[in-house]
């Protein structure tokens, strides 16, 4: 058995962890949603019922698309506290805390089994002793892991709530291989031949007291498999999942690729199905990631910006600063422009490559033992382990890298697995130099990264301080100023919303998005001419533009130019049919222009798409209420007035449609609410009088 003063010390090192994490994190629960949160939250309509539904995601929010398991988690979510954002926030902690402790799972079982091998599976006397490999498997885990949660590159997977789509693409993919390894522990499901792993498995058993039994590993490997099947669901990025494996295998299970593939071979055609997966979630939303992959970009112009994004990665590694939330959008003209980038990560990749191949074992028939490889010399330990998280890194990261991307060409969430890799790989290298005490030199060391992580997190408190932040640090990126600028306007700064507007547009004169933004303010703000150029300069660059057809449709209704206002709102939903405004905005102009019927069946389009619609609920009991119709329009007023409180015009309306049902107690309570509103309400106050006198 193992000694009960070991697990102690697990049992404390998780719940140290745990403590760590909540407490870096705890000002992360009152951040607000940001940025895409809104199209995938807000305005998902798929997440307000925690049903099969939810496994369906839009292909208007692009980054719920194709990803049901991500979509689902959104339900939860909402069935739990609607769009009030802190059970979001709760379960994005969650998740992190859970990858956390995983890795910790996976980073200690590693090293029990890397420190019970000899430095090669041909142990050679002459092995320079500095090439053995000396572990403190508990320390090495945890010092990895609270280095890992605590950074601050991890905040925009954590404190942004729908980058929780990375955060739990993690926990999918460090769980597959944590089974993976669970399931091998002890015995590599090899056939009934005796081999020299078995043997070397036969110690690791005795360290780890996990003798299991052969359903119990199949039970394993099984939980790998769900695990990477569910990652696939989640982002697109697991698809590496199984290679990752795979290369695990052949560094600590198996010692070479064939011997890795005859083992598990029915493992990995089961794991390697999940791409079948992949690709119908892929291509079953058109293949571009609603255009954020694709497009007109060439794939070389977007492949030599990953060279600085690269490079940026491993500089905010080791020292996290200056975090940035949207790096913008940007092209590498010369690839002499990142000459010395690129010339960093080559190096890498072929260092990467090296340990590799000097950390291949070739079997000796018939034993099967595997021999050294490079030149007859045993192969260190720590140039297998370079080679794994190397390649690691890399592939995780290769998704994202060689799929050329049309807004993101930097993103620090793309980090947060790849992360792992280089930061078991530096506190391995620590540890072996200073032993016991890298435990202790790391301490202070996550501290900081917690402090700094808290920090991070103040800068998520508002919309306004995230876009202040951003601009601070790339002053240059149009769409961190049109955002600032929405914020400002959201918060009723009306004069540095137009500042910002126009900064954007100085940098990006084709920039649709701003120009409908700005449209928008200066609609509200009376200024109806310059506004519809901007709706129409928008339409000119984004023929598609959904939302600026709704709102130029709401220019033209303002004039009571009913049929083009139409003409707009039905261009608005052809391109967007899923869109609540569109329809309910389309649904006032049909109104208008006497055409009743088709208004009401697009108020239920719009209410069925969003339940919490007040404005919808109230225009919609009117024209039930003005058809004759006040029954049908009872529950609408009291759906309006639930949701806004304040609405005296509801509960005025209510008390209308209650005296045509002859609900006159009803109808007197309604009218008296209207009035503790709106004192001022004349007429509403006459109808109670007389509705009083009729009662007695």
């Amino acid at each position: 058995m193992t000694d009960p003063a070991d697990r102690a010390k697990i049992w404390l090192a998780l719940a140290a962890i745990a403590v760590a994490v909540l407490a870096a994190y705890a000002n992360s629960l009152r951040g607000p949603f940001v940025f895409d949160d809104a199209s995938s939250i807000i305005a998902n309509p798929t997440i307000r019922r925690l049903d099969f539904g939810a496994l369906a995601p839009p292909d208007a929010a692009v980054t719920v698309q194709g990803r049901p398991i991500l979509n689902f988690s959104l339900a939860v979510n909402y069935a739990i506290s609607g769009t009030q954002v802190w059970s979001y926030h709760a379960l994005n902690l969650a998740i992190h805390l859970c990858a956390a402790l995983t890795l910790f799972g996976l980073v200690r079982r590693t090293a029990v089994r890397w420190s019970a091998l000899p430095p090669t599976r041909f142990p050679d006397p002459r092995t320079p002793s500095n090439q053995r490999v000396e572990v403190n498997a508990h320390h090495l885990a945890l010092a990895a892991t609270l280095l890992w949660a605590l950074h601050p590159l991890q905040t925009e997977s954590v404190t942004y709530v729908i980058q929780r789509a990375e955060s739990l693409l993690g926990l999918f993919f460090l769980l597959t291989l944590y089974c993976f390894a669970r399931a091998t522990d002890c015995h590599p499901l090899d056939d009934n031949r005796s081999t020299p792993a078995q043997s070397e498995n036969t110690e690791i058993c005795h360290l780890m007291d996990d003798n299991q039994s052969a359903w119990v590993r199949w039970l394993w490997l099984g939980a790998a498999g769900l695990a990477c099947a569910l990652g696939t669901a989640t982002k697109e990025v697991t698809a590496v999942a199984p290679l990752v494996v795979l290369l695990y295998d052949r560094t600590f299970v198996s010692g070479t690729w064939r011997d890795a593939l005859r083992r598990h071979r029915w493992f990995y055609a089961g794991l390697a199905s999940t791409w079948l997966l992949a690709a119908w979630l892929v291509f079953g939303g058109g293949g571009n990631r609603g255009g954020s992959f694709g497009g007109d970009v060439t794939p070389w112009a977007y492949w030599l910006t990953q060279f600085p994004a690269i490079v940026r990665y491993l500089a905010l590694t080791f020292w996290p600063s200056p975090l940035v939330f949207e790096y913008g959008t940007f092209w590498i003209a010369h690839v002499t422009d990142i000459a010395l980038e690129a010339l960093l990560v080559l190096a890498l990749l072929a260092v990467t490559f090296a340990s590799l191949i000097v950390g291949r074992g070739r079997p000796t028939p018939p034993s099967g033992m595997i021999t050294p490889s490079w030149r007859g010399q045993a192969t260190p330990p720590y140039i297998r382990l370079a080679g794994f998280l190397g390649a690691s890194f890399f592939l995780i990261l290769a998704p994202t890298s060689l799929m050329p991307g049309t807004t993101q060409m930097i993103v620090e969430h793309r980090m947060y697995l790849p992360l792992a890799a280089l930061v078991v790989g530096v506190v391995c290298a620590v540890q072996q130099w200073l032993g016991a005490r890298a435990l202790f030199a790391w301490l202070p060391v996550a501290l900081g990264l917690g402090v700094a992580t808290a920090m991070r997190n103040e800068d998520y408190r508002s919309e306004i301080t995230l876009w202040r932040d951003t601009v601070g640090k790339r002053p240059d990126n149009p769409l961190a100023r049109q955002l600032l600028a929405a914020a400002l306007e959201q918060a009723g700064d009306t004069t540095g919303a137009l500042t910002h507007y126009e900064a954007a547009l100085r940098l990006k004169p084709n920039f649709a998005l701003t120009h409908d933004t700005l449209g928008q303010l200066l609609f509200r703000l009376g200024r109806r001419d310059e506004a519809a150029a901007h709706f129409e300069t928008a339409l000119r660059l984004q023929p598609a533009f959904a939302d600026a057809h709704d709102h130029l449709g709401a220019v033209f209704a303002n004039q009571r130019r009913w049929p083009e206002a139409i003409a707009h709102h039905e261009a608005a939903l052809r391109a967007k049919p899923d869109f609540p405004d569109a329809h309910f905005n389309l649904a006032n102009a049909l109104t208008a222009a006497g055409r009743a019927a088709d208004a009401a069946r697009h108020y239920e389009v719009a209410l069925r798409l969003r339940a919490d619609f007040p404005a919808a609920h109230y225009n919609y009991a009117n024209l039930l209420a003005e058809t004759g119709r006040p029954a049908d329009a009872v529950p609408h007023y009291q759906a309006a007035v639930r949701l806004k409180p304040d609405h005296a015009d509801a509960y005025n309306n209510l008390g209308g449609a209650f005296i045509d049902l002859g609900r006159l107690p009803e109808a007197a309570a309604a009218y008296e609410a209207a009035l503790r509103i709106n004192p001022g309400l004349a007429h509403t106050r006459e109808n109670l009088a007389r509705l009083r006198a009729a009662i007695k």
